[in-house]
């Protein structure tokens, strides 16, 4: 099947991908450098509110949910969802790269089979590739 996207509608797909994994990403490195957050110590979430990487991580997730809003308004969920899907595969490599974490190999078989399953997912048919039923929707044609 063929999706035809404007250049601008790919572009705001990439960036969910990236706004959401990087995003993530940050914050994690800056909640590691914070310290664990409980009950007993909330004054550690002001104090996260000053490290850079949360801070980065926070702009970055705002992004993330204004270019996710953006394709959720002319897409499918089942269409959106992939670009989210092989965020994870990022989340991973930078967990591995750049957080130094250990993904054992049953991680790694995780993100695979939650690519593959989005896949499946996005495959049929949806209202991203009918504009017909887009006018129906608006009343055209009634």
């Amino acid at each position: 099947m063929k999706h035809v996207l404007k250049p601008s509608q790919y572009a705001i797909l990439l960036a969910i991908m990236l706004t959401a994994s990087v995003g993530d990403s940050f914050l994690k490195r800056g909640m590691d450098q914070v310290g664990a957050v409980n009950i007993h110590h909330l004054g550690l979430l002001w104090h996260a509110l000053f490290n850079p990487y949360v801070d980065i991580g926070i702009v970055l997730l705002i992004g993330f949910f204004a270019t996710y809003t953006t394709a959720l308004s002319w897409a499918d969920l089942t269409f959106v969802m992939p670009a989210t899907a092989f965020g994870y595969v990022v989340i991973a490599l930078m967990g591995r790269y750049w957080l130094h974490e250990h993904l054992s190999l049953s991680r790694w078989m995780g993100i695979l089979l939650i690519v593959c399953a989005v896949g499946f997912v996005a495959g049929g048919p949806s209202r991203t590739e009918h504009p017909e039923l887009d006018q129906m929707d608006a009343g055209v044609g009634r």
